[in-house]
């Protein structure tokens, strides 16, 4: 471990050299390509040289206490040394998850989609309700939210909702909302009191960039047909709402929501490349798909991942039996010690494989 720390060090010093050196600044696109490279490993370089510290001092404590000394200073001597141990073993550990893989999608902005799943009109609330969750997270992160798609349901709600969360680290944060989410509650419109169980589905995609995915023009068929609104309501009289499908995949994807045709055939291309993306992850991770996710899930929409039970304000979450009785908060977007639990959870599963 030590080697491969005193390399990355090594490197790290030598693009600090090349991000001052003149020639390297008046090329923009090569420096920005330096300094992307030296930032991702800052925070490793920062850690160990912090570890480093440590053990010198921790040196030198241990050369103290080989001397004689008086009950004070010994006592003080070896409350110092059990800290600095303690400190240490903590670093250490931080370094083993900085050196993990990265994932290389992490830094993505994301496509999420939700759909409404079993309950009918309330399963079509709850996906609304989980828009607006995710939507308050991400506005709390400083992020930017565009709406790509929406099919709405007859009573609110949505049958379908696609939109992009644009900012930094979006995808290492949400890419284990993958997911059936389950709600139990008394609806709207249940005069019985009865509680129902209703489910929406999540699908967290990264945001594929052109170079990423190339798509042949010749492989899209485009259909153009009017938008409608709630109910099967028309709303705009014009041809603007555009379908495209990838025939070698078979994979479409729709907009409707500008009133431009070339905005919405724009937004159905950006959903398009994510979709077809992940198709090709799925198909190149094959039986190690499980590896990549470990215990935290595949990432598989069928997959039921987290319960929102309203008659005992409580949120679990099925994979790491980790269970939060303050709905209400979670809803509005306070998502964040779900989000660090489940990292947490998979970091500890992949070093546990590394160690193997």
């Amino acid at each position: 471990m030590l080697e491969k720390l005193y390399e990355v060090e090594r490197k790290y010093d030598e693009l600090t050299e090349l991000l001052s050196d003149p020639e390297i600044i008046a090329k923009q696109s090569e420096w920005q390509k330096y300094a992307k490279a030296q930032a991702g490993m800052t925070n490793l370089v920062t850690t160990f040289r912090e570890y480093q510290g440590v053990l010198r001092e921790l040196e030198e404590t241990e050369s103290l206490l080989k001397e004689k000394l008086d009950s004070d200073l010994q006592e003080m001597a070896e409350q110092e040394r059990e800290a600095l141990l303690k400190q240490s073993q903590e670093l250490e550990a931080q370094i083993q998850v900085l050196l993990l893989p990265k994932d290389p999608l992490d830094e993505k902005n994301v496509i999420m989609e939700i759909r409404a799943g079993a309950g009918g009109d309330e399963a079509g609330l709850f996906a609304g309700d989980l828009y607006k969750m995710y939507t308050r997270y991400a506005e709390g992160q400083g992020w930017k939210v565009e709406l790509l798609s929406a099919s709405y349901s007859d009573i609110g709600g949505y049958k379908e909702i696609i939109f992009l969360l644009e900012g930094h680290g979006a995808y290492s944060k949400l890419k284990f909302e993958s997911g059936v989410h389950r709600v139990q509650r008394i609806p709207a419109t249940e005069s019985g009191g009865r509680i129902h169980t209703s489910t929406a589905t999540v699908a967290v995609l990264p945001e594929a960039e052109e170079v990423e995915v190339t798509i042949n023009p010749n492989d899209l068929r485009i259909d153009i047909y009017c938008s409608s609104g709630p109910g099967g309501q028309c709303v705009n009289t014009t041809q603007s709402a555009v379908r495209i499908t990838h025939l070698p995949t078979g994979i479409i994807a729709s907009c409707q929501d500008e009133k431009s045709q070339l905005k919405n055939k724009e937004k159905a291309l950006r959903v398009l490349r994510a979709r077809i993306l992940e198709k090709a992850q799925e198909e190149a991770s094959g039986e190690q798909a499980s590896e990549r996710r470990s215990q935290v899930g595949t990432g598989d929409r069928s997959e039921r991942i987290r319960t929102y039970n309203f008659p005992q304000g409580r949120v679990t979450d099925h994979r790491i039996n980790l269970t939060l009785h303050r709905l209400e908060t979670i809803l509005a977007g306070d998502l964040e010690e779900i989000i660090q639990a489940l990292s947490a959870s998979d970091q500890a599963e992949r070093l546990k494989k590394e160690i193997q």
